[in-house]
């Protein structure tokens, strides 16, 4: 870990890790509650490499890192086996809509296997491209160790699932894995339609349900768990909040190993039993429901199954409609289903196309091109769950596109001859044998207009830099984004009314030293700041006492209204903006009660610093009173 020896330089210097209540980390600094603060060597660690300084305020003993301190709160985490709290700021922020929270829980999930899972995806796409070109043999060892490398992730994705779920959910993340093994296990699996069942469930019904194994006399519906997804996360949930019930009970001597046993015993079982009859149920239900809106309207049934195939993927019900297909190819030699489903992942790289023109995140940028090309060989995992999910909008432009895509296909009344591929690799399946038909022209156009639709919709309503910051990962998204371009001169200008003062002069040293940025500060008269310069917000914090914002000429700058105010956990301040929003100067971005905040026992006094102050030549303005608009700060780059 980067960071690893200076973690273990600062637990060592606040007195070890016996003498640490908690940590948590703002915006700049992490926020120690020691046992002892007499214990800490304060000196040494204010000429410590890494360290800004250290400040004791409202019973926290302060370090003030800067603004990579989300690392390096991190690497203290890990050094000290401390519990994994969130920030402050995180902590007193929103919980946000029910499917914002689906959508963070997860984008953290997906986030430390995004790497992998795209080297992944282009490997199983290029070992498809070799044998569709005919260099390889698919019944050929070269292909089936290709096979394996590219296919292994996917396969038993629920067990690297299974590990990053229980982390997210606070539970042990090993447990998690072997919960996942249990789904994916072979025996288990191998058991469906490899022989007569015991007897059958709701026959004659959609929920028409064969039974092959019982447990203890209960009858145990099985369903094909590799590659799912939602499956494992739902048994993860309830297995991290049952393993932390025991962890309470059990006595400490037989702890280590009876709680993973008792957790085990009862959450495999149960996802056996409930989750799997009604995934099965479910997609079941999906599958007929299919059918009969096809026989209804092939258009609207295109719309439906274009539209909502990688939801469908998602929640692991796709798998009531391959029975359908593989029916529709035996009994009479085509299938309308599938076909219908063809564009979903065209448009989803037109819009990760898209993505990747607008978006300034490195890492967004980089994942985005494998992304694309793993996506065209019908590969979505890495772009649905890496780029599109998080950043919400390209996700559901790429649903719209697909679904017009779709429709457009049930208008040409495309099927598939043979039982193919995805993505560019389903196209010779729409050859009928009687010819090149409207079957095949028909699924080309609708993924060419699925795609640029896509692109278009993303590109220009896709609010990329406004939600990227949940594409990279954690660290990434709670510090202030780094320009990327050579700077320009400009001018930075009153965000609010207020008196002038001397920043060395402030309480707070780390910004009156200089070290978190070069600037000025001010006292407010007035409850409102307004956008100093015309840019993008690059940090808004949860509490929403402290803004970054990276300007148009590249010019960094953070605002902290008031001091050591994140103790006020958001109280007496309504944000006007977002993280990675588009603001122009002037525009309204916090309002806060100053008297308020003055009442609570806290200075108001404003720093307002360039983080990359060394590119710049500073002249801060000489007027002793300043309003919206008037010349705070002079840039002159180098």
């Amino acid at each position: 870990m980067k960071y690893s020896q200076l973690a273990k330089d600062i637990i060592a210097n606040v007195g070890g890790k016996e003498n640490v209540k908690s940590v948590v980390h703002c915006i700049t600094r992490l926020r120690f509650k020691l046992k002892d603060e007499s214990k800490a060597n304060t000196d040494v660690l204010k000429n410590m490499d890494g360290v800004v300084t250290v400040m004791k305020s409202g019973g926290q003993y302060q370090v003030v890192i800067g603004n990579h301190v989300p690392d390096v709160y991190k690497a203290v985490v890990a050094e000290g086996g401390f519990e994994a709290a969130k920030s402050e700021d995180e902590d007193t922020g929103e919980k946000g809509s029910l499917f914002n929270r689906f959508i963070e829980i997860i984008s953290g999930i997906f986030t430390p296997i995004l790497s992998v899972l795209v080297a992944s995806g282009m490997i199983k796409g290029f070992n498809a491209l070799f044998v569709a070109l005919g260099w390889l043999d698919d019944q050929g060892g070269t292909y089936q160790v290709l096979n394996a490398i590219g296919d292994g992730l996917f396969y038993f994705l629920p067990i690297f699932l299974g590990y990053t779920a229980m982390k997210i959910f606070g539970g042990t993340p090993f447990l998690g894995m072997v919960i996942a093994s249990a789904l994916v296990y072979p025996d288990l699996e191998g058991l469906i339609g490899a022989g007569e069942p015991l007897y059958t469930l709701f026959a004659g019904t959609v929920f028409e349900s064969p039974v092959y194994i019982e447990f203890f006399g209960i009858p145990v519906i099985l369903m094909t768990y590799s590659m799912s997804v939602i499956p494992i996360i739902i048994s993860a949930f309830f297995a991290a909040k049952l393993e932390k019930f025991f962890a309470k009970i059990v006595p400490d001597v037989v702890k280590t190993f009876i709680v993973p046993m008792f957790t085990l015993l009862i959450i495999v079982p149960l996802t056996f039993i409930i989750i799997g009859p009604i995934a099965t149920w479910a997609s079941q239900l999906l599958g007929q429901g299919t059918v009969w809106v096809y026989d209804l309207s092939p258009i609207i049934a295109g719309a439906f199954l274009g539209g909502f195939w990688l939801v469908f993927v998602m929640f692991g019900l796709h798998w009531g409609l391959v029975p359908i297909g593989i029916n529709n190819f035996a009994s009479q030699g085509w299938d309308p289903i599938l076909a219908l489903i063809f564009v979903h992942s065209f448009a989803l790289a037109g819009a990760i196309f898209a993505v990747w023109l607008r978006t300034k995140n490195k890492n967004t940028k980089t994942l985005s091109i494998p992304a694309i090309i793993s996506a065209i060989f019908g590969v979505t995992e890495p772009g649905m769950y890496g780029i599109a999910l998080p950043l919400k909008r390209p996700f559901f432009f790429t649903l719209i596109s697909s679904a017009l895509g779709g429709a457009m296909l049930g208008f040409f009344g495309t099927k598939g001859y043979v039982m193919g591929g995805l993505g560019v690799f389903q196209i010779p399946s729409f050859i009928s044998p009687e010819g090149i038909d409207m079957s095949l022209i028909g699924a080309i156009i609708a993924a060419i207009i699925g795609m640029v639709l896509a692109f278009v919709l993303t590109y220009l309503f896709g609010g990329i830099r406004k939600a990227e910051g949940t594409a990279t990962t954690t660290e990434e998204a709670n510090e202030p984004a780094v320009s990327t371009t050579k700077v320009k001169s400009e001018v930075v200008v009153s965000p609010f009314y207020g008196q002038m003062k001397n920043l060395a002069e402030i309480e707070d040293t780390a910004f009156a030293s200089g070290a978190l940025g070069k600037g000025v500060a001010v006292e407010p008269t007035e409850g409102k700041l307004l956008a100093p310069v015309s840019g993008t917000v690059s940090a808004l914090f949860p509490s929403n006492h402290a803004i970054g914002i990276t300007s148009d000429e590249g010019a960094e700058i953070l605002i902290h209204v008031g001091m050591d105010t994140v103790q006020l956990e958001g109280k007496h301040f309504t944000p006007h903006a977002q993280q990675g929003d588009r603001v122009e100067r002037g525009q309204l971005l916090i309002e806060f009660d100053g008297n308020a905040i003055k009442e609570a026992g806290f200075e108001l006094t404003t720093p307002v610093v360039v983080t990359n102050h060394d590119q710049y030549e500073l002249t801060a303005t000489s007027a002793q009173e300043v309003k919206p608009e008037d010349l705070l700060i002079e840039l002159r780059a180098k």
